[in-house]
């Protein structure tokens, strides 16, 4: 892969030895002759991404899912250095970034596109999530009965708690705790979960790649709130529609050559079993 000579860095100052590691990776990048820019503020401006060959991103997954958008409209791929818990997209340790510094900035790297979601709702703008699009009523206070069509054909009304859209990418996080499928990065499909649908027969569904989404209300008089990545959300009005489809930007995440998408979930899932290689250690 093209050596890295413009490096941006999002730091999660409030995770622990997260500064401390941005410094010691700074220092790596400048002692290449890498130019480097960093922020530790937890939304990065439009722009602040141009002309930067990757994005370092030291923290959790939350920190990545605050940069993700930005990215991948900027088309600037994106290094997860994980200081939080899980972690399923910052996937490189501590260790291992300290280790492999060098080695990434020179080339040694590649990159996985992961899709996006595109989320638009009446007249409002529309936005993009990596992980999920959550419809469920405003207040979280009732039921919600909502229709879903795909491609203008009806699919079926759910009584639930929410429905949640995902990516493959997120069928690791609120999709899998409502227990949705999990879904390889690789499949460009959007999975349909419903939370705790009134009808037990409601399933997930998973749509292919082209499909065209919409949800709306059963009722007239139904406020919803549409949540993008737990950390946005939209403004919908009155029994206004929400139109969901896959983005047509992608995040790029930059991953080791070795980098193994079953490894990362038996490691983060605690599945049993390994191979002789990771028995051994290598």
């Amino acid at each position: 892969m093209p050596p890295i000579r413009q490096l941006a860095f999002v730091v999660n100052a409030q995770k622990a030895g997260a500064s401390e590691l941005a410094n010691a990776l700074a220092d790596i990048a400048r002692a290449a002759g890498v130019a480097v820019q960093v922020t530790s503020e937890p939304t990065i401006p439009p722009g602040w991404l141009r002309g930067q060959d990757a994005c370092c991103v030291i923290g959790g997954d939350g920190t990545i899912l605050g940069v993700a958008v930005e990215a991948a409209r900027a088309a600037v791929p994106v290094i997860g250095v994980n200081r939080g818990s899980l972690g399923f997209l910052t996937t490189f340790s501590d260790e291992e970034a300290r280790a492999n510094f060098s080695a990434l900035l020179a080339g040694a790297y590649q990159v996985t596109p992961r899709s996006l979601l595109s989320c638009s709702a009446g007249a409002t703008p529309g936005d993009l999530a990596l992980n999920e699009v959550l419809i469920k009523d405003e207040a979280g206070l009732r039921l919600v009965r909502l229709e879903v069509f795909a491609d203008s054909e009806f699919v079926t009304e759910f009584s639930c708690d929410g429905l949640i859209f995902s990516t493959p990418t997120g069928s690791t996080a609120y999709n899998l705790s409502a227990g949705g499928p999990l879904v390889h990065p690789g499949a460009e499909v959007i999975a349909l979960t419903p939370i705790c649908p009134h009808t037990l027969s409601n399933r997930s569904i998973i749509f292919h790649h082209g499909v065209k989404l919409r949800v709306r209300p059963r009722s007239s008089d139904a406020r919803l709130l549409v949540a993008l990545d737990g950390q946005r959300s939209l403004h919908v009005g009155a029994s206004a529609s929400v139109e969901i489809a896959i983005a047509r930007e992608r995040l790029l995440l930059v991953q080791r050559p070795d980098y193994s998408h079953f490894a990362i979930m038996r490691a983060k899932l605690k599945w049993s079993g390994s191979t002789a290689a990771e028995k051994r250690g290598g």
